[in-house]
């Protein structure tokens, strides 16, 4: 599924409009076009990185945003998982409400049922405030079915998507047919179709310091990162890269970004033509706007289309002039995630 779903200041209340019962969890298969809020009879939408919804364990609650008025910090639908002993996995907020969910959270698991909280906005009790001003309710799941997170763990360790709904029948199999008529009740009968997309991920091939600062900072902001150094030592995080061709095993999809920092141009070319030729949704190099040019030109003569070749990101990075490899890094790093959310 394409898009991005609701803003973050939209309301999207996920009640059962017929019965006001509270919302479950369901996993559908793949629908077969963009979820919009402006079809009648889809339910609304969001699109998340999967380490906005961590999957829970056995014997854990799920507590979801099921509804966002005005600002927020976290989008709708991101989750936090709460298991037995209070361990939390995941945001709601910027730590403002986590401890009293999980709180709630041990209460659901002890006596099963499903619970609805309400916070900032909108609520009827002095409670927790949110200091954005806006205002959340997070629905809590005790336990839920371990076979639809099994399927959903099973579609991104693939990098493919997953696709849930959240509405009011409680978790349904993917097959159930139960899933596929949700879609088609009128105005989506207040459900919130959610789409997990693969963790970004992050290969980065070349020699220098640049890589290496860049690599340690992406890992440190939890993106999947491999790094495969030609520098003639190669560094304990690093793979080495042998040979002039994409490196066997490193798999290239439409979360994966590319960034490459060699200072012998000549190395490029092939690299280059296999990511350009790829999904990669972000491909880069280092060098100057002379060096640039000379890359473009190279591939323009190993027969790279031009259309392919336009997908080079120019500039590299967003720091003007950086010379530092950390600011280098920096700048290529902030550049893939600014691409990531565009994406």
């Amino acid at each position: 599924m394409e898009g991005n779903g609701p803003s973050r200041s939209a309301v999207a209340t996920l009640r059962n409009p017929s019965a006001g019962t509270a919302v479950g969890l369901a996993m559908t298969a793949p629908f077969s076009q963009p979820l919009s809020l402006r079809q009648p009879s889809m339910p609304a939408a969001a699109c998340l990185d999967e380490t906005d919804f961590p999957l829970p364990g056995p014997a854990c609650c799920l507590c979801v945003i099921t509804e966002v008025e005005g600002p927020s910090y976290r989008p709708l639908g991101a989750a936090m998982t709460v298991d037995a002993a209070g361990m939390r996995r995941g945001t709601l907020s910027s730590g403002c409400i986590e401890a009293d969910v999980a709180l709630h959270a041990g209460r659901a698991l002890a006596d099963g049922k499903v619970r609805q909280l309400r916070y900032g906005r909108g609520s009827r009790a002095a409670d927790l405030e949110l200091p954005c001003g806006g205002g959340l309710q997070i629905t809590l799941f005790p336990a839920p079915d371990p076979r639809v997170i099994a399927a959903a763990r099973s579609r991104l360790a693939a990098r493919e998507p997953a696709f849930f709904l959240i509405g009011g029948s409680g978790l349904i199999a993917p097959d159930d047919p139960l899933a596929q008529g949700a879609t088609a009740a009128p105005s989506g009968a207040g459900l919130l179709a959610v789409t997990l997309l693969p963790r970004l991920r992050l290969l980065i091939l070349g020699r220098g310091p640049e890589p290496l600062a860049l690599f340690r900072m992406a890992r440190a902001a939890g993106i999947a990162t491999r790094y495969y150094s030609a520098d003639p030592q190669v560094p304990p995080e690093a793979l080495a890269l042998s040979g002039k061709g994409w490196p066997a095993g490193a798999r290239l999809d439409a979360r994966t970004a590319v960034a490459l920092f060699f200072h012998d141009h000549d190395r490029e070319p092939p690299l280059l033509a296999a990511a350009l030729d790829s999904p990669a949704f972000y491909v880069g190099a280092l060098g100057s706007a002379r060096a640039h040019a000379m890359r473009v030109a190279a591939l323009a003569e190993t027969g790279v289309a031009q259309d392919r070749i336009a997908r080079l990101a120019q500039p590299f990075g967003i720091v003007p002039h950086a010379r530092e490899p950390v600011a280098i890094a920096a700048g290529v790093l902030a550049q893939v995630l600014a691409d990531a959310r565009l994406g």
